[in-house]
């Protein structure tokens, strides 16, 4: 009965925009939204309850945020309850999706997406890993992906007048800053992220879809092997640890120690810096990661955050309405600016223009990319032989030898029957 009433009270076309209150109706319906720690403020969230509540007077929000440890264990349970108190909305990091979407567990708002959420224009880095086939799990939110975070004072002493646009141009300035007891980058050797987009500029990938259902790793192409080159020259250029990736030891800390003119780190990353090092306030400075040419900056993995409905909600007409208020330019927008993120559309990024870090982040957002679209790549980076493929790499070993090592792992992970 309940959601016969709010389907009636609502035409399909409010979902985006308000609800009237239904004639003679006093009650309201609770839609409980789960949200991950820190992915907005509680000022953002306080404003945004009072004016959905507003504009959709028949429902009331439950905003409950989530600790991300243990999280995933946490939302299957949720998916597969049965008892009438699972959540209507969960937030979802963007290459989680498919571990969700596995089973038929979330809710299909393909048509809403087509129709109303303007879903050409989202950001492919977030829009993709929700995608099974034709069907449209996961409503891209926010993102986040790296950038370059240099010391303009540096660049300027090695007589470096603009960021570089290429990557010869980066390597050519990486080598002039290497010098006098500063490293021109700090690059941990298994930055497999980093890596990443580096291999898809030279048209490779980590895996490849073999078949409608089996994947095969991907790390020997010749295009693979051509980023893991160019990812071997410029981790030469500076001091950071083979064996060990961005966090051990934390990048910040190195890059604050006054000796290291760059790193490849998302630009929230500069606050931890300035608050270890104030002195660098001021001389800390931004570009995307430089392409192959010129005409475009280079690619990245885009991570953070989409939206899903759970199948098993009890009122789906009201979970989607709550998607679409918080996915609308409106609200999408507002918690980039508030949050230093960048919006889920390419049309969107004109809102954080005036950060010059968030600016540089969204640039690369547009070419941005995820992890291989299926459920199993959790599996993959629960061990993940692309790390040790790098640090054997970088240690002198040869590297298609090691390349076909690695995809034969990672094809194991994926597809055990190839």
């Amino acid at each position: 009965m309940r959601r016969r009433l709010l389907a009636l009270g609502c035409a399909t076309g409010c979902l985006v925009g308000g609800c009237g209150a239904l004639p003679g109706t006093q009650q309201r319906e609770t839609v409980t939204v789960w949200l991950m720690q820190d992915s907005a403020s509680a000022d953002f969230l306080d404003r945004f309850t009072a004016d959905f509540e507003r504009t959709h007077p028949n429902l009331r929000l439950d905003i409950r945020v989530q600790d991300r440890t243990g999280i995933v264990t946490k939302v299957r349970k949720a998916l597969a309850d049965t008892s009438g108190d699972a959540p209507d909305v969960i937030e979802a990091g963007n290459t989680q999706v498919p571990l969700y979407a596995d089973g038929g567990r979330l809710a299909d708002p393909t048509l809403e997406s087509m129709r109303d959420w303007g879903k050409d224009d989202w950001l492919p880095g977030l829009a993709e890993p929700g995608k099974d086939g034709n069907q449209q799990y996961g409503i891209p939110w926010y993102a986040a992906n790296r950038v370059v975070i240099c010391r303009e004072d540096l660049f300027a002493e090695a007589g470096i007048t603009r960021p570089p646009r290429t990557r010869a141009e980066w390597l050519t300035d990486t080598e002039k800053l290497d010098s006098g007891g500063d490293q021109g980058i700090y690059l941990a050797g298994q930055g497999w992220y980093t890596l990443s987009g580096f291999v898809w500029d030279e048209g490779g990938d980590l895996a490849r879809k073999v078949d409608d259902f089996q994947w095969k790793g991907a790390l020997d192409t010749p295009a693979a092997l051509r980023g893991m080159d160019f990812y071997l020259r410029l981790q030469s250029l500076g001091a950071g640890p083979k064996g060990a990736d961005e966090e051990h030891p934390p990048q910040a800390g190195v890059f604050a120690g006054g000796k290291v003119a760059q790193i490849v780190a998302v630009p929230g990353l500069a606050q931890a810096i300035v608050r270890q090092n104030p002195r660098l306030k001021g001389s800390i400075g931004y570009f995307p990661v430089p392409g192959p040419t010129a005409a475009r900056p280079g690619a990245v993995f885009t991570g953070d955050s989409d939206l899903v409905v759970p199948r098993n909600t009890e009122d789906q007409f009201a979970a989607t309405a709550v998607v679409g208020a918080l996915t609308g330019a409106k609200w999408d927008t507002e918690l980039a600016r508030t949050m230093n993120y960048v919006p889920n559309k390419t049309s969107l990024a004109t809102a954080v223009s005036g950060a010059e870090g968030v600016a540089a982040m969204a640039v690369g957002a547009a070419h941005g990319r995820a992890t291989p679209n299926t459920p199993q790549w959790a599996d993959v980076e629960a061990d993940n032989p692309i790390k040790q493929y790098m640090t054997r790499v970088l240690n002198g070993a040869d590297a298609a030898t090691e390349a076909r090592w690695a995809s034969r792992r990672i094809t194991g992970e994926l597809a055990p029957d190839l």
